[in-house]
């Protein structure tokens, strides 16, 4: 399909029911639906929005843009969770109805306050030159799960010497007062995160620019996100247009966090940090995070990135959202682990222990298309070592510690059908330790890796044949001890519930 500006911008009821239902076919068909991860019933998923707790349950927004795998008039879809693992799509929550999103509801987040949701986002409109003009505009959602949009922007205009590129409001509070960030860019284009005061959540005053001490980093920051954890401040953000350094910065664009001082709200300080990305894969982008009600910070993400094509638009659809994670911070990194909740998946378990030198082993109970798999390698004196996930005779997704470079190495270059080859089919980054831990999530198009507690993450999209189900072990030139736990997973594909 030719997806020109017209046919991008058409809405959902646009489309005729045979249109729809011909879709939504095409969609369930598709062999690389997932089980347990979030994704769109049809067309393109984006950007985590509204990422809140209320009323007694998780909501979770993402962008979506219904007709089809690219990135076209924008709402919000709605879904919600008492536990953070078994998600109920709620349907479209919001949707361009006025003069303020009429071409597009983007990015944005959540709040309660007064017994309600207040859901603070970005809405486009273009012009008839096609200019665009954003606007940062505020909803509302009772606890009937009722939204109603406020009449007038709550953020109407952009600030002398910026573009019109200004958006993804996040808000927090923090006392009596309300805060939000939006990323920016600069006439200049560079990025900036720009820093709003509140006491409503009605009127908002501009507080000025964020000071994190990078300059001339990308030409624009989005997706921001500030939050306070073990006494840090933690910036997240989106950062465009820099270019690969070393084993960093290698996908389109990049996803990442600055950690420093708790935010000096009057002179706008974190105290100068590095900016240090958040997972190390190859689809991972637009990350936000909430407070759950036992004060833990949990992140989600989109498991996908802009500009990207992936074998899944051939059947009308595009991405899904990573799995909930819960950051700490220890001895000064931040580390991100699947959330505790995410055991109640867990159905039968096969243990191994074993040691293998200078060999790739196979073993008979270890496979699968949807597992979680935890390995543990130790006393290694191979040069290499690590697991070939989804492998069949053809294709193996390998996860693999180079001793002598002491990095640890994930290569989809034989995952199945290629995605994104431009952007490299190898993601590397340095650990340095006498034990290397992964504990993996693979659902049927994806894998996650957490490495050593969660110290480095990796996220990737593969597209192997369904019948790519072995697990192997391997290790070259020397030897090395894995204790390993393969858990079944409880968990349906879609086009089966």
């Amino acid at each position: 399909m030719d997806w020109n500006r017209e046919q991008r911008y058409r809405r959902w009821e646009d489309a005729s029911e045979t249109e729809q239902k011909r879709l939504k076919t095409v969609v369930n068909q598709c062999n690389w639906r997932q089980t347990f991860h979030i994704q769109p019933v049809t067309g393109l998923l984006n950007d985590p929005n509204g990422f809140s707790y209320y009323n007694g349950e998780y909501h979770l927004f993402y962008q979506w843009f219904p007709l089809g795998p690219v990135h076209g008039l924008k709402n919000w879809y709605h879904t919600k969770s008492k536990d953070l693992v078994h998600w109920e799509n709620v349907g479209l929550a919001l949707a361009p109805t006025n003069e303020f999103d009429s071409h597009g509801v983007y990015s944005g987040s959540a709040i309660e306050h007064e017994g309600q949701l207040f859901l603070m986002y970005t809405g486009n409109r273009r012009d008839e030159n096609w200019v665009r003009h954003p606007y940062q505009n505020l909803a509302v959602m009772n606890k009937d799960g009722h939204i109603k949009k406020l009449e007038k922007p709550v953020i109407s205009a952009v600030p002398d010497g910026y573009t019109d590129h200004y958006r993804d409001p996040k808000v927090w509070k923090d006392g009596h007062d309300f805060f939000a960030v939006i990323g920016a860019q600069r006439k200049n284009e560079t990025g900036a995160i720009m820093l709003y005061r509140s006491q409503d959540l009605i009127e908002w005053n501009l507080a000025g620019e964020i000071d994190i001490g990078l300059e001339d980093f990308g030409y624009m920051w989005e997706c921001p996100d500030y939050f306070e954890l073990a006494d840090h401040g933690v910036l997240l953000f989106c950062p465009q247009g820099l270019a690969q350094s070393g084993d960093s910065y290698q996908n389109i664009y990049q996803s990442g966090y600055v950690l420093g001082n708790k935010l000096n709200v009057q002179e706008r300080t974190l105290g100068n940090g590095c900016f240090q990305e958040l997972d190390r894969g190859f689809d991972f982008y637009a990350p936000q995070t909430m407070e759950t009600p036992d004060g833990r910070r949990v992140l989600v993400g989109w498991m996908g990135l802009p500009d990207v094509e992936y074998p899944t638009d051939k059947s009308g659809w595009a991405h899904c959202l990573t799995l909930p994670r819960e950051l700490t911070i220890r001895n000064g990194i931040l580390k991100q682990n699947p959330v505790k909740e995410l055991e109640l998946l867990r159905g039968e378990n096969t243990e191994a222990l074993l040691t293998i030198e200078n060999e790739t082993k196979r073993m008979e109970d270890f496979a699968g298309e949807i597992y979680e798999l935890s390995a543990v390698f130790s006393n290694f004196s191979a040069g290499q070592f690590g697991i070939e996930l989804r492998a069949g005779d053809k294709e193996k997704t390998v996860l693999k510690y180079d001793t002598c470079e002491k990095k640890v190495i994930l290569d989809r270059s034989d995952s199945g059908q290629a995605t994104g080859i431009q952007y490299g089919t190898v993601r590397k980054c340095l650990v340095e330790s006498e034990m290397i831990s992964f504990r993996i999530f693979v659902d049927v198009s994806s894998v996650e890796v957490f490495v050593n507690d969660g110290a480095e993450v990796f996220t990737a999209r593969i597209f192997p044949d369904k019948n790519s189900q072995d697990i192997r072990f391997f290790a070259h030139d020397g030897k090395t001890d894995i204790q390993a736990v393969k858990y079944e997973l409880k968990a349906k594909r879609a086009s089966q519930l």
